[in-house]
């Protein structure tokens, strides 16, 4: 039995592992290779370097009817009442100075700073860099932090206001996303047991955490219902399984997500990966949705 509430997070592709442990590739196959020959063609690549992988027509309804006689979906709101979550766009923006740094190390991979540049090496370097520079800060070539806007820290501050005393929780994406914030704010990061029972008894008011670290598991619902977004991610899993440490069973508040975007950055690009793989995954959760009166007849 494998159990998962992301079964797919980056697409269907992904579900070849977690099947072929269930059934020795009885059903998707004994070899990733051979599935992506039978239902995938390459999408992004670099000459040989194939980086990601669409799925040929009709390969979802293939692929959801050779697992949907070992897999079923059982989402939680079909169930039981869960209070309404609001996802909310909170929009900053760079001026013209910050705005050409930016378009620089997205034009040229590079920075040039007197005491260590900023260098990306490839795309997938660049695109941390990007995200690193929509936040407010990047390292540099020597792992010094260069410090370019501050306009996601007065968004949050504009945000904690507007909270009128109610206890937040706020997803970084790097160190020093969370040195910065620490500087401005009084904050504690969820780190330990005593951290996560505090929370939960409403004794902190903003409280930090990464979303790798306190990603699953976690029951922080009793101590909060804001979350709030100031360093995106590009991982589906991540994104949703942090959500879900406040919204899920046992909360008794709308749920507010708020997402700070910097305008023309990366940032917008990570929102619309993010809506267009849980689409995707939702696509699947329905297709092989339990349904209660089939099950047993």
């Amino acid at each position: 039995v494998g159990l998962t509430g992301t079964p797919a997070p980056n697409g269907l592709i992904d579900l070849w592992a977690e099947i072929n442990l269930l059934d020795m590739g009885e059903r998707l196959g004994r070899y990733i290779t051979g599935f992506r020959d039978e239902y995938f063609k390459p999408d992004k690549r670099n000459g040989a370097i194939v980086y990601s992988y669409k799925p040929l027509v009709n390969a979802e309804k293939r692929i959801y009817e050779k697992i949907s006689d070992i897999c079923i979906s059982m989402k939680a709101t079909d169930y039981i009442k869960m209070p309404e979550r609001i996802d909310n766009i909170y929009e900053v923006e760079m001026n013209d100075k910050e705005m050409k740094l930016y378009r620089k190390l997205e034009k040229e991979m590079f920075l040039p700073f007197a005491d260590g540049d900023i260098d990306a090496v490839n795309a997938a370097s660049l695109s941390n860099k990007l995200l690193q520079l929509a936040n407010g800060a990047v390292y540099d070539e020597n792992q010094n932090v260069k410090k370019i806007h501050n306009r996601k820290l007065e968004a949050l501050e504009d945000l904690i206001e507007a909270s009128n005393g109610k206890s937040i929780l706020v997803y970084y994406g790097y160190k020093h996303d969370k040195d910065r914030i620490a500087e401005k704010f009084n904050i504690r990061e969820i780190k330990t047991e005593r951290d996560i029972c505090d929370w939960n008894n409403g004794k902190i008011q903003i409280a930090l955490a990464h979303p790798a670290s306190c990603g699953h598991g976690l029951n922080l619902q009793k101590g909060g219902s804001t979350i709030i977004w100031f360093g995106l991610t590009w991982s589906l899993e991540l994104y949703q399984q942090a959500n879900a440490r406040l919204y899920r069973q046992g909360q008794n508040n709308t749920v507010v997500v708020h997402h700070i975007v910097t305008k023309g950055t990366v940032d917008e690009d990570v929102m619309t990966a993010l809506n267009d793989k849980d689409m995707g995954q939702a696509s699947l959760m329905e297709a092989i949705k339990a349904r209660m009166e089939g099950i047993y007849k």
